[in-house]
């Protein structure tokens, strides 16, 4: 159990003793977005020592496939809107570390790539996200088994 929700159970608890109502249980969607804002907050922090952002990470794990993904379906499966991934795109670009080409079959859309060097660096990042995957499931306790039930949660 976390610091967190042992906290709030002892404050739940001592409300019911002092004749309070006791607070309503959390949400699952309640927990999960907790979760997600202090993974998040710690996994930026562990992909500052690369200057990177975690929308910028994501972007080029989605890259790393070597498909090469038009911008909207890159936007829709990382629910970033299209003009912030536009801006992230153009970042990565500008620095070498992703390129556009217009599409072989489609040559009106435009598709993202991964370069050389995008690849390079994004094998450090994923280091440093998976050093900080480790500590975060050590402090939890949490058995790799757990990314099943989390990736089907994900995919609602």
């Amino acid at each position: 159990m976390s610091a967190d929700s042992a906290t709030r159970q002892d404050a739940v608890g001592r409300q019911a003793a002092a004749g309070g109502e006791a607070a309503p249980a959390p949400l699952l969607v309640e927990l999960v977005a907790l979760a997600h804002r202090r993974l998040t907050t710690g996994l930026a922090a562990a992909l500052a020592e690369e200057d990177c952002t975690v929308d910028q990470w994501r972007v080029l794990r989605a890259l790393a496939d070597g498909q090469g993904h038009p911008m909207g379906e890159l936007a829709q499966s990382l629910l970033i809107p299209q003009a912030s991934l536009s801006r992230l795109v153009d970042s990565l670009a500008d620095t070498g570390q992703v390129y556009r080409r217009h599409d072989e079959h489609d040559r009106r859309r435009i598709t993202a790539h991964l370069s050389r060097a995008g690849r390079t660096r994004l094998a450090r990042l994923d280091a440093l996200a998976a050093a900080h995957d480790s500590a975060v499931r050590a402090a939890c306790d949490l058995p790799a088994a757990t990314a099943g039930p989390l990736a089907r949660l994900a995919a609602l």
